[in-house]
């Protein structure tokens, strides 16, 4: 075995200088590549049992990798789509290997080989106007931590936005006029604009005060420390409160309620409300519209009159005055 085939130099280069330099990917792809060859190496040391700097490329063999994979599902009870995710990952570091060694082409081609499993779509899971009504009522905005709460969930739904877009949101990236708007930079690094309703304006001014005149990068979101939130406590943070909704909503207790639940949400009432599905495309960073056909499923034909018709003080998505006047305003990023 030469030096050259030595795993661990090779994944050191590729997680150092592939990824982040020459690749130049995105920090959570980053940590996504790093965690997915982390658990392989502790796979195969454990497996095979060889010390972690006696490594080579030529002991992750396919049927390693492959075994890796099953373990994924059967004891970590990761899902498909993890599973791929986990083999994506692995994929670019062998091509990666293949270059710095050549001689290992053979080796590189039989994990390549390796094909990404078929995922069966599960039902995609949005909530009705009343349930994500239901949702925004549990915080009690008269605290600090309910206002903090609300003013996240209101965000949530009224962009769409990933979770790690609003937990690395900074107040640069805000524009609270009228009217108001958020840039984000999406995967793949692509910026795009998203409308706020005027209520959602007013909420976050309340929410950042004195914050506003503060340093520019500063994060809009934070936890109960005063820290930026992380995409963990976002996931928490609707969680528990989609439990407590489910007292005034037991509709609620049949559906897993999540950030990424709300941003489908989001999705289906900007389509119900109208607004065409290059727009709500844009809105929510889907790099092809082919990404919307999964809600072709989904009955859009709600009446938007109906959908507008509640007492309540949050603002009816379906009524906001700015909302098409601000996508007519605004070069939306193809």
């Amino acid at each position: 075995m030469t030096d050259s085939h030595v795993l661990g130099p090779l994944v050191r280069s590729f997680l150092s200088e592939e990824i982040v330099t020459d690749r130049n990917l995105t920090r959570n792809t980053q940590r996504s590549y790093a965690d997915a060859i982390q658990l392989l190496l502790r796979f195969v040391e454990h497996h095979l049992t060889i010390e972690p700097a006696a490594l080579a490329v030529e002991h992750v063999t396919a049927t390693v990798v492959r075994s890796f994979l099953a373990h994924l599902e059967d004891e970590r009870g990761n899902s498909v789509s993890t599973r791929n995710q986990r083999l994506k990952a692995i994929h670019a570091l062998f091509h990666f290997i293949a270059r710095r060694a050549p001689a290992l082409a053979d080796h590189v081609e039989q994990v390549h080989a390796i094909p990404p499993r078929r995922a069966v779509s599960p039902r995609l899971t949005y909530l009705e106007q009343a349930e994500i009504e239901a949702v925004l009522a549990v915080p009690d905005r008269a605290t600090a931590q309910g206002q903090r709460d609300y003013a996240l969930l209101l965000f949530l739904y009224n962009t769409g936005a990933r979770t790690s877009e609003v937990a690395e949101l900074t107040l640069d990236a805000l524009t609270l006029a009228t009217p108001g708007s958020v840039r984000f930079v999406g995967r793949r690094r692509t910026p795009r604009v998203c409308p706020l309703w005027p209520h959602t304006v007013e909420v976050l001014r309340d929410l950042l005060g004195a914050r506003l005149a503060g340093p520019a990068t500063a994060t809009v979101f934070h936890n109960v420390r005063g820290k930026p939130i992380t995409r963990f406590g976002i996931h928490t943070l609707v969680a528990r409160t989609a439990s407590k909704a489910i007292e005034a909503m037991p509709a609620l207790r049949s559906k897993r309620v999540n950030p990424h639940t709300i941003r489908h949400t989001s999705a289906v009432h900007f389509l119900r409300s109208g607004i065409d599905i290059e727009t709500v495309c844009a809105r929510l960073g889907h790099v092809s519209t082919d990404t919307m056909n999964r809600y072709n499923e989904i009955d859009l034909e709600a009446d938007p009159a109906e959908a507008c018709a509640t007492e309540q003080d949050e603002p009816a998505l379906f009524c906001d005055p700015y909302d098409r006047a601000f996508d007519r305003a605004v070069q939306m990023p193809a």
